[in-house]
């Protein structure tokens, strides 16, 4: 596939969320991706300003920047790598809905082995149950409550 912006070979494809179910895909060359990332582009369809909203939040996101390693979040948006892990706090704001997009949660839950032994399988659906009871009894879901006690007592048995 050729660059959309010149004749050279597209080796980035970068799809850009204009809003709801609208999309507009990039194929772009390596020089021009760069020129892509690291210049502000406009957003199509909006008011061309001199000194708009716009402009001050791209401004605003190139002036956060995490106090320990120095890494401003133009650079991460322009790499994809954080410098360390209090960029987490630095940027959290703008990271949070980036993660959520990306992974659908915030919050990483992790995997099982297939091959997990009956008994590890048996605590691991322990654990999970009783924090669902906890939160069922937080929210005063009592009949839900009493199903998840029910199977607790249940796996507790065998």
């Amino acid at each position: 596939m050729k660059c959309q912006r010149c004749l050279k070979q597209a080796t980035l494809h970068i799809t850009e969320v204009l809003g709801e179910e609208r999309f507009e895909e990039l194929h772009l060359c390596e020089d021009c991706a760069k020129k892509y990332l690291y210049e502000p582009q406009p957003k199509p369809g909006a008011p061309k300003s001199d000194g708009g909203s716009e402009g001050d939040d791209v401004d605003a996101l190139g002036d956060k920047q995490c106090e320990v390693c120095g890494l401003k979040f133009v650079e991460f948006r322009n790499n994809g790598r954080l410098g360390c892990s209090h960029d987490y706090d630095s940027f959290k704001e703008d990271l949070l809905p980036l993660l959520e997009s990306v992974h659908g949660d915030v919050k990483h839950v992790g995997k099982v082995p297939r091959r997990l032994p009956k008994a590890d399988k048996a605590h691991v659906e322990l654990t999970s149950l009783r924090r669902k009871l906890q939160q069922a009894v937080t929210d005063e879901a009592y009949e839900e409550a009493a199903r998840l006690r029910d199977r607790i007592r249940e796996l507790e048995e065998t």
